[in-house]
């Protein structure tokens, strides 16, 4: 097993870290780094620790950019919830 080194998440577009569960890191996500995330962040306590989650206005940002096949299913659930709620869809 190897550990991160400085500035591979610079280095790399995914930055893939495997060990009890798998975790992609990326320095940008649809073309937002954190700072454009981070008020799209919604914390949730998992086991008394708190994790970080993107919202579904953060994942609707993220995804509407890609145009990926994969991407497609997560739209359709989004928009069924912010319609739900009586929401707009984000802007991109």
């Amino acid at each position: 097993m190897r550990e991160l080194q400085p500035g591979e998440i610079d280095q790399y577009v995914v930055v893939r870290v495997a060990d009890e569960i798998v975790v992609d890191l990326m320095k940008t996500a649809g073309g937002i780094d954190y700072a454009g995330a981070a008020d799209d962040v919604v914390v949730h306590e998992v086991d008394g620790v708190p994790i970080p989650f993107a919202s579904p206005r953060l994942l609707w940002r993220m995804k509407s950019v890609t145009h990926r096949e994969k991407d497609a299913a997560d739209l359709v659930a989004l928009r069924y919830w912010f319609a739900e709620r009586g929401q707009t869809l984000p802007e991109t």
